[in-house]
């Protein structure tokens, strides 16, 4: 199978149930953010140094896949045969979970802080910010389109759960949170 199909040459691209839509269009963007953002958790994988922080990583890498899927299959009748899974309510309470569980290790927060730290914990940040610009992606889709709830509640949560990683991160490698300091 050749990786190039040429039928999105002309600026359109096929949604799984077969609907052409521009390249540009909002759904594309929300979950090509999510491809992003899959990207740097690749790349932050490599530079953490937490094995705890690897393996929830790794499971929200996978969580996106069906997430960019269920963005990718517009919810009507007709995709309904599909069969796709759509973002089930256990991502979130995952994500909660891994929130109280890395808060539980960390210092009670005081202080507003920078991103940085170790590489591995500035590219957790980098993932944050990244998880926030796909919300308000899946956001302004969500007011044109029918997709569910949980996308943005997922969305919402994990970009809390990069902010918990990245301190614990810090904390782990002996590397102090930078305090904001206006």
């Amino acid at each position: 199978m050749k990786i190039y199909t040429k039928t999105g040459d002309k600026g359109e691209t096929g949604l799984f149930g077969g609907e052409r839509v521009p390249k540009n269009s909002l759904r594309l963007n929300a979950y090509g953010t999510l491809d992003e953002l899959n990207a740097f958790i690749g790349l932050a994988i490599t530079e953490v140094k937490s094995n705890e922080i690897r393996d929830v990583l790794i499971d929200l890498q996978n969580k996106l896949f069906v997430v960019g899927s269920d963005l990718a299959t517009p919810e009507n009748e007709k995709n309904i045969k599909l069969n796709i899974t759509r973002t089930p309510n256990s991502f979130i309470t995952d994500a909660e979970k891994s929130i109280d569980e890395f808060e539980l290790k960390l210092d009670k927060l005081k202080n507003f802080i920078l991103p940085g730290g170790t590489k591995g914990a500035a590219l957790l940040h980098v993932c944050r910010t990244i998880s926030r610009r796909a919300e308000r992606e899946i956001v302004a889709l969500k007011n044109t389109v029918t997709i569910g709830d949980n996308i943005v509640i997922f969305i919402n949560r994990i970009s809390d759960l990069f902010f918990v990683l990245s301190r614990f991160e810090n904390k782990y490698s002996n590397i102090p949170d930078t305090k904001w300091n206006p």
